[in-house]
């Protein structure tokens, strides 16, 4: 697979065609219906050119969320750039993600079956995904940077990891909300979203600092008994 640094524009363009019919297939035939000879043909590339961009339909998938990563970030950046409350910030960046996820609605589901085994490729918490994973967590750190907050140190350097989990939640609402345009997952973000910020600014609290501790204690616990 080529070195993203070094592809010229028609190579990224050619990535980006396979990418693009891939997404069409899985759209109309199913993710498990559709094979690299079949996005191949779609794209009008060779089979084996359709290898040496996507190793496998997971490479695919694994391109489809960093683009949806950075169509994320760019969706968040105005809230960010215009608001300086944590729950305006928070609310904001939960809902551009609502926003940029919802053309991918329809089959969602089939993605989650596949992501939700946690030996896949395809699980928000594998290796493979570790780019997009950070990319989120990078962005859920910007959130709680330049605002009203004052945290405990711990709970700052945690929060961002801590809001990534938060939006995996909201996620996994999503892919089974058959709402009209998934309005039970806004409703969702809007009322969870004040929860979220009276938790953290309690957390200063003498008598909440405790309780804080504990759980970033066992936040690390999990953490370190993970897989590797």
């Amino acid at each position: 697979m080529p070195d993203p640094a070094a592809r010229s524009a028609k190579a990224e363009q050619t990535r980006s065609t396979i990418l693009e019919s891939a997404m069409r297939l899985f759209r109309r035939d199913g993710y498990d219906r559709t094979t690299m000879r079949a996005i191949a043909g779609e794209a009008g590339v060779s089979v084996g050119n359709a290898y040496y961009y996507f190793a496998s339909k997971e490479h695919l998938i694994q391109a489809f969320y960093d683009g949806m990563q950075d169509e994320h970030a760019d969706a968040a950046a105005g809230v960010l750039e215009r608001e300086t409350s944590f729950d305006a910030r928070l609310r904001g960046v939960l809902e551009a993600w609502l926003e940029v996820a919802a053309p991918s609605h329809e089959f969602a589901g089939q993605f989650f079956k596949n992501a939700a085994d946690p030996r896949s490729p395809l699980s928000p918490f594998s290796a493979e995904s570790a780019p997009a994973r950070a990319a989120s967590t990078a962005l859920y750190a910007r959130v709680v940077e330049g605002t009203d907050l004052k945290l405990p140190a711990n709970l700052r350097r945690e929060l961002p990891e801590l809001l990534w989990l938060l939006q995996m939640g909201v996620v996994l609402f999503w892919v089974y909300d058959d709402s009209p345009d998934q309005r039970r997952s806004r409703e969702l973000v809007s009322r969870l979203v004040p929860i979220v910020d009276r938790m953290v600014r309690l957390s200063r609290l003498p008598v909440v600092r405790g309780l804080v501790d504990d759980m970033l204690g066992l936040v690390a616990a999990l953490r370190s008994s993970g897989p590797q």
